[in-house]
Parts: C-alpha cells; structure tokens; sequence
C-alpha cells in the first residue's frame, strides 16, 4: 500500500520562500515518476513539476519555471519542492503524485501580499 504524506505548507508573505516535502512508503520508490500538483480555490488542479525515478529529468509548468525546483532522495523516499519567490498566486493545497496514480492528502501553501 502506498501512503504519501506532504508537509512543509505555511503562510508566506510574497517574495518568500517554502520548501515542500512528501514522504512516501512503499516499494520501489526510485521506479517512479514523482509529481507536485497544486488546486486554488474554485479551479481545477493543475501541474506544477515532476521528477523521474533517477532523480535526473525534471518537468516544470511554465508559471514555476526559475521559481520552483523539484528534487528527490530516494533514500529517505522523499520527494521536495523548493519554492522561491513566491506570489499570491500560488496560494493553493498542493499534492504529491506518485506514478500518476496515488496521491497525497495535500499541504496548504498562502501566499499574502
């Protein structure tokens, strides 16, 4: 059974920054494509990065490219957001994917200005 747990989420005043964690257990952590996807209030949810099982090729949404950097330590089964000059715009629940398959229960990032 594969459990995600997000934490890291907060309220941040704009320009700052927040580091996301999901940590997962389960087998076979390294084989899996790992995903952070965000939903604001009233809108669907969206893309926001990923990252392959080598922890080697990353994707990114064009609005958090430069911003926001996904990384992996497939020891610790954990996988990070590093979320840098942040805007109101980013206030949304974010979730962590595995394998496109399995998700979080999402961590609150707000974004004052």
């Amino acid at each position: 059974q594969v459990q995600l747990v997000e934490s890291g989420g907060g309220l941040v005043q704009a320009g700052g920054s927040l580091r996301l964690s999901c940590a997962a257990s389960g087998r076979h952590f390294s084989s899996y494509v790992m995903g952070w996807f965000r939903q604001a209030p009233g809108k669907g949810r969206e893309f926001v990065a990923a990252i392959n099982g080598k922890g080697d090729s990353t994707d990114y949404a064009d609005s958090m490219k430069g911003r926001f950097t996904i990384s992996r330590d497939s020891a610790k089964k954990t996988v990070f957001l590093q979320m840098n000059s942040l805007k109101p715009e980013d206030t949304a629940v974010y979730y962590c994917n595995l394998d496109s398959a399995h998700w979080g229960q999402g961590t609150q990032v707000t974004v004052s200005s």
